[in-house]
């Protein structure tokens, strides 16, 4: 009974432990700064819902409904918990080293990147620029495409986007908004799926050659290497996941809103 109790103890001492790790690993990976961005973008994209789907509605009702929708505190709520649900049995700390140390400048600039697209013109300017690399034969090109390819990145984002698509029609659907079934719904979301995976691909190209300019073609190697290791395809994964859940959540929820503005009703 002594040992059973000692081994107890040790267990509640290790759960903090691993918490307090992971949140170490969050503040590295600097999950606050990527939710507020994704705020904005969330924002800007509801607006240009409201247009294209909500023509007679009143800008500002439509507007507030859309910051209820995305809210900070609770967009990162459901990031953290899905993304701590995936990284259980995953070492946070070679990971945490990572992007504390070499990997710090690397997503700073992502995210500056991000940002940056923010403002109309942006993914065109980053566009004309992968073009020019790709004409000059740079050798961040291959870098490019290595990073795209070990990840999966093209084929996770267009999943991502069609699952939010579908939660989008179905907030829409059961909020009364629309008459489309289940099968309906899918079938329009099959049918923008080339199209999709051809704006991914061209996204994720022009992003990494406007956000990866400045970096050492070497520090980018080790980059590269990272999303090789166990560790990091095992990242890579609970990242997709987590921001796969919050962006559900967050266009299920404008499909709701979208159904009542429609009707008029508010969230």
């Amino acid at each position: 009974m002594r040992a059973l109790a000692v081994a107890f103890a040790c267990g509640l001492f290790v759960l903090p432990l691993r918490a307090e790790g992971l949140e170490r690993l969050m503040q590295a990976l600097r999950f606050d700064d990527t939710v507020e961005i994704m705020q904005r973008e969330g924002q800007l994209y509801g607006a240009q819902v409201g247009q294209d789907m909500l023509a007679g509605s009143e800008r500002e009702s439509w507007a507030r409904m859309v910051a209820r929708v995305y809210q900070a505190d609770e967009m990162g709520r459901i990031l953290r918990a899905r993304f701590a649900e995936e990284m259980a049995g995953v070492d946070p700390a070679p990971l945490t080293a990572f992007f504390e140390g070499p990997g710090a400048e690397v997503l700073a600039l992502e995210l500056a990147t991000r940002r940056a697209f923010l403002e109309p013109g942006t993914e065109a300017v980053s566009a004309a620029g992968y073009q020019r690399l790709v004409a000059e034969d740079a050798p961040l090109v291959p870098q490019i495409e290595a990073i795209i390819a070990d990840s999966d990145l093209v084929e996770r984002n267009v999943a991502g986007v069609m699952n939010s698509n579908l939660a989008f029609y179905r907030g829409v659907a059961q909020g009364g908004g629309l008459g489309l079934g289940e099968g309906d719904m899918l079938a329009d979301l099959w049918a923008q799926e080339d199209e999709l995976r051809t704006e991914t691909r061209d996204w994720l190209r022009g992003f990494m050659a406007m956000a990866y300019a400045p970096v050492d073609r070497a520090d980018l190697e080790e980059y590269i290497a990272l999303w090789r290791d166990p560790g990091g395809r095992a990242l890579n994964q609970a990242l997709f996941l987590a921001f796969d859940a919050m962006h559900e959540a967050n266009s299920y929820e404008l499909g709701r809103a979208v159904a009542m503005q429609m009707q008029g009703e508010d969230l």
